[in-house]
């Protein structure tokens, strides 16, 4: 079996944790955290020459959204630089709750989301298993 990557990154409320695993050439990853972790969207991302400069690898990225639920964004982004950086298939899924959050607060998890998914990248781009 292939290398399962798991990173944490922030504080309470704002912790939010990276799970990747490799399925065969594909990846599957859960990206949740904040007080109740969830799935609150699901991200599909294919990778693709880019339109813009067929020499760089881009994604086509589809997303299905709970009822309720506002982590589209954040799924679709996370899954199309995955996709993009790596050259796999990714389904991620990505569910954070943080209670009354704040502007501040939101901006602590997005930060707290791109260390992880940074993690993520170098992490696989250095392995020799994926």
């Amino acid at each position: 079996m292939e290398k399962i990557f798991s990173c944490l990154e922030g504080e309470m409320p704002y912790k939010v944790e990276i799970i990747a695993v490799p399925v065969g050439e594909d990846m599957v990853v859960m990206l949740h955290g904040g007080q109740r972790p969830h799935i609150g969207a699901v991200a599909v991302s294919i990778p693709r020459p880019s339109l813009k400069n067929p020499e760089t690898t881009s994604a086509t990225t589809s997303i299905y959204a709970l009822v309720g639920h506002k982590e589209d964004e954040l799924a679709k982004a996370a899954a199309q630089r995955l996709a993009s950086a790596l050259n796999k298939n990714v389904v991620l899924t990505a569910g954070i709750h943080v209670e009354n959050i704040h502007p501040e607060g939101i901006e602590i998890v997005e930060k707290n989301c791109r260390i992880v998914l940074e993690s993520l990248i170098n992490y696989y781009q250095r392995s020799q298993t994926f």
